[in-house]
């Protein structure tokens, strides 16, 4: 039977299902509990049980100490509740809760998702895990002390690698390197969580996802982020490409729409291609959201992509009554972008 645990200082309650852990149950359901390595080792989901019972799976941590221990101290990463309880953690509430570290990472995996798109799977050492919110960035250390940002595709409750989708820019040293002579297993090093695009969630208002291009990897974090968490909002999707081959998950897109309500997806090509055959919508896909949204006030609007797409946004999305304090973006800029490698 799944029992309930009450957060004392802000009385968030959830449930934890039979075999699952405090800090596990607590993401699945939308409450950002801090953790490092949710191993056992690194202390950082430590909190206090005010009232009930856990078990360890594996024995008592050995990052728990007798004296933790005899002030009601757990690892909320490894205890499994035994009864109904009450506990005093911290939540993250915000990007500017989250430790930012600098880790080493291997290359799990390289995947060409197009032409000119290749997908990163990048693997943290064994007792490490990089806490961030949906739609956070990090940077790829170089040698030389240059840093090339990316976004995170994953979402956070599926952090076994990383997930970075790297476009190829002529003449762009790293992004060069990505496909031409990284090879799997290969150590890189990353800093991060970085950024303030991630969904504001208490806001409780239907949004508009805007990605251009690449700006698709934060979007996609979010996206699954929110419905894991089930997300009760309307969420409209819009990506814009210039040619069908540039929609390298769109039957990704697709079946996220096919299989949840709140979730509407509309590709927009800006160049289609004749033989793409394309009978869907063209044009800029900022006009497209625009045609289908002649008012924006009571909307929450994230835009992800070249600056000129965020630009455009930013300005007619306004006209039309969207509130600044509802509008966020994240522009990717060449030599130093979130999302793309420059240079």
């Amino acid at each position: 039977m799944p029992f309930k645990v009450e957060i004392t200082s802000s009385g968030h309650a959830f449930q934890v299902e039979n075999g699952e852990s405090v800090l596990d149950a607590a993401l699945r359901q939308g409450l950002a509990l801090p953790y490092g390595c949710r191993n056992g080792v690194c202390r950082s989901c430590k909190g206090k049980i005010v009232h009930g019972d856990v078990r360890y799976p594996s024995g008592t941590p050995k990052a728990l100490t007798p004296l933790d221990l005899a002030q009601g101290f757990a690892l909320f990463c490894q205890a499994r509740p035994q009864s109904d309880m009450r506990i005093d953690v911290e939540e993250i509430s915000g990007a500017g809760d989250i430790v930012v570290r600098m880790l080493p990472c291997r290359v799990a995996a390289k995947r060409q998702l197009a032409h000119d798109v290749m997908q990163l799977q990048l693997k943290l050492p064994q007792s490490e895990r990089l806490q961030f919110l949906a739609g956070q960035y990090v940077d790829i250390v170089m040698r030389d002390g240059r840093r090339r940002a990316f976004s995170l595709a994953n979402p956070p409750h599926d952090d076994e690698h990383l997930e970075l989708q790297i476009r190829h820019v002529p003449g762009g040293t790293f992004s060069g390197y990505v496909f031409q002579s990284l090879k799997e297993k290969s150590l890189l090093r990353l800093r991060g969580p970085l950024g303030s695009f991630y969904l504001r969630k208490k806001d409780k208002l239907p949004v508009i996802l805007m990605a251009g291009g690449t700006g698709f990897a934060p979007i996609k974090s979010i996206i699954e982020d929110a419905l894991n968490e089930g997300y009760p909002q309307p969420m409209h999707l819009y990506w814009g490409v210039r040619s069908r081959r540039d929609l390298y998950l769109h039957e990704t897109a697709s079946r996220w729409a096919d299989k949840h309500q709140n979730l509407h997806y509309v590709p927009v090509l800006s160049e289609p291609l004749p033989e793409d055959g394309w009978n869907g919508r063209t044009g800029f896909v900022h006009e497209a959201v625009l045609e289908d949204f002649p008012d924006l006030s009571g909307f929450g609007v994230y835009m992800s992509g070249p600056p000129v797409m965020v630009s455009s946004g930013r300005d007619t999305f306004a006209a039309r009554g969207l509130d600044p304090l509802h509008m966020h973006s994240d522009s990717f800029e060449h030599a130093y972008a979130t999302g793309h490698d420059n240079s």
